[in-house]
């Protein structure tokens, strides 16, 4: 058995609502075990036997999709790859003038691509540093859907395919 994290984008914002127990229970249904949610933002933690990344990501994709009628896109992390992301952040994450962010995309390729069209960045604005298959971005508070790589990350063809979880969540989802 593989410990997973499913990170949703886009759930409980933008008029996709959908319960932490309603979650619970669409991942018990797809045979997933020790299942839980941590806060109510689209994280799943759940052991699958053994699958693809991929074939588990359509998987969710496609029940998410047939019970909550939305188009669902799914990041899959396994735990022990998550624990290395969050340990590998690079930026000081005690500031409490910035927000610490890992994002991550449904295919690592999309990050490349989204930095190419975000073109320069002001480091100051928009401090950012490739990881493990993720993105680390650490902007200051209140800036965060106003900066130019939010901006770019917010629009297609990037916006589906992209996830943005705070390192304080994601330290919630390890614990």
């Amino acid at each position: 058995m593989t410990l997973w994290v499913a990170l949703l984008r886009g759930v409980n914002v933008g008029g996709v609502a959908i319960t932490s127990a309603e979650l619970r229970e669409l991942a018990s249904d797809l045979g997933f075990e020790d299942v839980r949610t941590v806060l109510a933002s689209g994280n799943v933690v759940f052991s699958a036997g053994r699958s693809s990344s991929s074939a588990l990501r359509r998987k969710i994709e496609g029940a998410l999709e047939e019970r909550f009628g939305y188009d669902a896109h799914v990041v899959l992390v396994e735990l022990a790859r998550l624990r290395r992301i969050v340990d590998d952040f690079p930026f000081d994450d005690a500031d409490r003038d910035r927000q610490p962010y890992v994002v991550f995309a449904t295919e690592a390729s999309v990050l490349g691509d989204v930095l190419d069209a975000a073109g320069p960045l002001d480091e100051d604005v928009d401090p950012i540093e490739r990881g493990d298959g993720v993105l680390y971005w650490n902007p200051v508070k209140g800036t965060t859907l106003k900066t130019p790589f939010a901006k770019v990350t917010a629009k297609p063809p990037f916006a589906p395919e992209l996830t943005t979880r705070n390192l304080r969540t994601l330290r919630k989802v390890l614990a």
